[in-house]
């Protein structure tokens, strides 16, 4: 469990702060207006109506205890830019800034930001990967080269088992886990044998997994 703040409730903060209370995290929630805090109330360690932009208030709200700070201020970028710099000033450990463009992406950096997430941008690459290839359920980027995807099996592999297909060493891509509707085995051996209704996790270079993609197809 983490102690986290999270400063602007709208869409994106509330979706947000509903998924880490569901994840058991202790989580504040504050917003300048107050009917935005309504619907997490009830769920929320705490909530505070207040105007991040001005020092005393993120003061009075203790940053230094928090492992984690996310600014979802998404419509005033001053706004951000401002509470992002005050939080790291005030001992934030680590802060999340959400921005909707590159050149915010930079400032926020600059201004003592650990990380900025563009969730319209990753939304969209995301969905333009998925759907740009056939056979590909979802997919992780962990990094530019490298990622972790849902795919089926080849229609030469039912029946057979990882290590008659020799799956590692042929397609230079490992499995991380099965899947059949919602339930998922965890590292299979070499002796599991591929089965029509199962989904593949499988992690590896971009190239190696579309080589694979290629032959689903």
């Amino acid at each position: 469990m983490k102690t986290i703040l999270v400063i602007g409730i709208g869409r994106f903060g509330k979706h947000l702060s509903r998924k880490l209370i569901e994840l058991g995290n202790e989580v504040m929630v504050v917003d300048e207006e107050e009917e935005k805090l309504s619907e997490l109330l009830p769920l929320a360690a705490s909530a505070q109506i207040g105007d991040c932009t001005k020092e005393e208030v993120l003061h009075s709200l203790g940053i230094s205890n928090f492992d984690l700070c996310f600014v979802c201020v998404g419509t005033n970028f001053q706004s951000s830019l401002e509470i992002t710099s005050l939080l790291k000033e005030l001992g934030a450990k680590y802060v999340i800034s959400k921005a909707s463009r590159d050149i915010h992406i930079k400032f926020l950096l600059r201004n003592g930001a650990n990380e900025v997430i563009d969730p319209e941008k990753d939304i969209a690459e995301k969905l333009a990967v998925r759907c740009s290839a056939n056979n590909l359920f979802d997919y992780i980027e962990l990094t530019k080269d490298i990622s972790i995807y849902e795919i089926p099996p080849a229609d030469n592999w039912i029946g057979k088992s990882i290590k008659e297909v020799n799956f590692r060493a042929r397609y230079h891509v490992s499995i991380l886990a099965t899947k059949v509707d919602d339930k998922i085995s965890l590292l299979p051996s070499a002796e599991h044998v591929f089965k029509s209704d199962e989904h593949l996790m499988v992690i590896g270079r971009h190239s190696d997994v579309e080589k694979i993609l290629k032959r689903i197809n």
